[in-house]
């Protein structure tokens, strides 16, 4: 019975030592591990803080709503796409990879969006494709664009004033239009865009420059019908001049 009991207990040793050596040795052949194929839904990129650096996501699991990440609110009305999220070291969205595209009643919508963000404001670069389909008609953009923002734009105090300019759009127009001017203004909000390289809907193809306050002075194109183009703009979208001029 002794020699029983002695032979149980080294064996029950020897067991217990031996999970403990195959659970230690199966977690730590380096910090790599490599997989063929891995089906995820959402994927967190996190610095050893804790704090997130990148969001690699599906549509049901894109962050919006009441979610915080890196204890910040995220836009609670944005759209879910699927994409990627970028965070910088403070831990402030700095700009995202999303597309999407489904077919409609009669067509089709799709799109694709590289953006890049001022800190602590939304984009100021931006890489889009936008294609609508209805029917026999097709329309298709596709887009360099540099825009300038606000110097006080910050993401906390953008949530707060479109939060505040949505309930007055519904209850008094004419005050979210001033309420809007006045945050202008103060340098809170407001977005130009200043350079666009692309293709546009009316199926120009160029360079597009805009002035301070986004209003077309240059475009340097190729039309619909092949033909180039320089115009020149002032201020109020006139025609100062044409290269070449068209002939009477």
């Amino acid at each position: 019975m002794n020699r029983e009991l002695v032979f149980l207990r080294v064996f029950a040793s020897i067991v217990a030592i031996g999970v403990v050596f195959t659970s230690t040795t199966a977690f730590n052949q380096g910090d790599n591990q490599r997989f063929s194929e891995i089906d995820v839904e959402r994927i967190n990129i996190n610095e050893k803080d804790g704090s997130v650096k990148m969001i690699i996501t599906n549509v049901d699991r894109f962050p919006n709503g009441n979610e915080r990440i890196n204890q910040r609110p995220t836009n609670e009305d944005r759209k879910k796409r699927s994409g990627m999220l970028f965070f910088n070291e403070d831990g402030i969205e700095c700009g995202g990879f999303i597309y999407d595209g489904k077919k409609t009643e009669n067509g089709h919508t799709a799109g694709l969006s590289l953006t890049y963000d001022q800190y602590d404001g939304d984009q100021v670069m931006q890489l889009l494709t936008q294609d609508f389909g209805q029917g026999d008609k097709r329309s298709v953009s596709s887009s360099l664009v540099f825009n300038d923002r606000p110097s006080k734009e910050s993401q906390l105090k953008l949530m707060e004033i479109n939060k505040e300019l949505d309930t007055l759009r519904a209850t008094d127009p004419k005050k979210m239009q001033e309420k809007y001017l006045q945050y202008q203004e103060e340098g809170l909000i407001g977005s130009v865009p200043r350079v666009m390289l692309g293709k546009t809907r009316s199926e120009n193809n160029g360079l597009f420059l805009f002035d301070d306050q986004g209003m077309p002075r240059a475009m340097f194109y190729i039309d619909k019908e092949n033909n180039a183009k320089l115009d020149f703009y002032d201020e109020n979208g006139n025609i100062l001049g044409s290269f070449p001029q068209k002939s009477n």
